[in-house]
């Protein structure tokens, strides 16, 4: 039989090589790149230049390095539908329900939805309802808002490439000029917002959960009708998820 790896094409696997760097490094020089996989500098510049032509890495505004692009993005899986991360993420759900009394869920991005993966669902009467797997707009939504305000500006200009944003709700901020502005004091505070932009009616507030690069980051998000879910309630809400996301075991060894 003989040898699988007489059928290698370098180059194509000098490329696929490359986009796994992506899943472990939020930016990439073409130094960087050329370190990592033993190339010449010449030739992690074509690959680089190859990827970003396909959508699967964006440059920088510096022009020096790359980042994941929205084609990789989409494909990437969310860690909230990796192994292990379930269990994990039980003991925060539980504490976030507790505390905000509001439906409560985690969520992760693929391109430019975010999915909801988990998450405990309020006992008031008149509640948001959770829809575990749900796909929605992530301009639209506080756990879609947080997540983007992790990548970089370029990273959420390659994945709106148009000014105008799809509109869900009357609400649903639709430019993406502000949309920038808007996650640019997200950064700043740490949480994001959503006032009846994914549903009309209901409003929401989510923080960070965990990550440390774009494939892994979750968010958590507490929703609730307009009539509790004001910014008093929304600021408490916030307070309480940063402590439940703190009780966030780690990954075990």
């Amino acid at each position: 039989m003989a040898d699988p790896r007489s059928y290698i094409i370098e180059s194509l696997d000098t490329g696929l090589r490359l986009m796994r760097l992506f899943l472990t490094h939020d930016t990439l020089t073409v130094t960087d790149a050329a370190r990592e996989l033993d190339v010449a500098r010449s030739t992690a510049h074509r690959v680089l230049s190859t990827l970003e032509s396909r959508g699967f890495a964006t440059r920088d505004t510096s022009g020096r390095g790359y980042s994941a692009g929205p084609e990789l993005v989409a494909l990437g899986r969310p860690a909230g539908y990796g192994p292990g991360i379930g269990a994990r993420l039980q003991v925060v759900l539980d504490a976030a329900a507790a505390t905000t009394g509001e439906t409560v869920s985690t969520a992760a991005l693929i391109g430019d939805q975010v999915i909801i993966t988990d998450g405990r669902e309020s006992r008031h009467p008149v509640r948001a309802v959770l829809e575990t797997g749900r796909a929605h707009p992530a301009h639209a939504t506080s756990a879609g808002k947080i997540l983007l305000a992790q990548l970089t500006t370029d990273q959420v200009c390659a994945l709106y490439p148009q000014e105008r944003l799809p509109e869900v709700t009357g609400r649903t901020q639709i430019s993406r000029t502000a949309l920038l502005s808007e996650l640019a004091d997200i950064r700043t505070v740490g949480r994001a917002d959503s006032a009846g932009e994914s549903v009309r009616g209901m409003n929401a507030v989510a923080v960070p959960l965990a990550g440390r690069s774009w494939r892994d980051r979750l968010a958590l998000m507490a929703s609730m009708p307009a009539d509790r879910g004001g910014e008093p309630e929304l600021a408490r809400h916030a307070v309480a998820l940063r402590r439940a996301a703190g009780l966030l075991p780690p990954p075990s060894s």
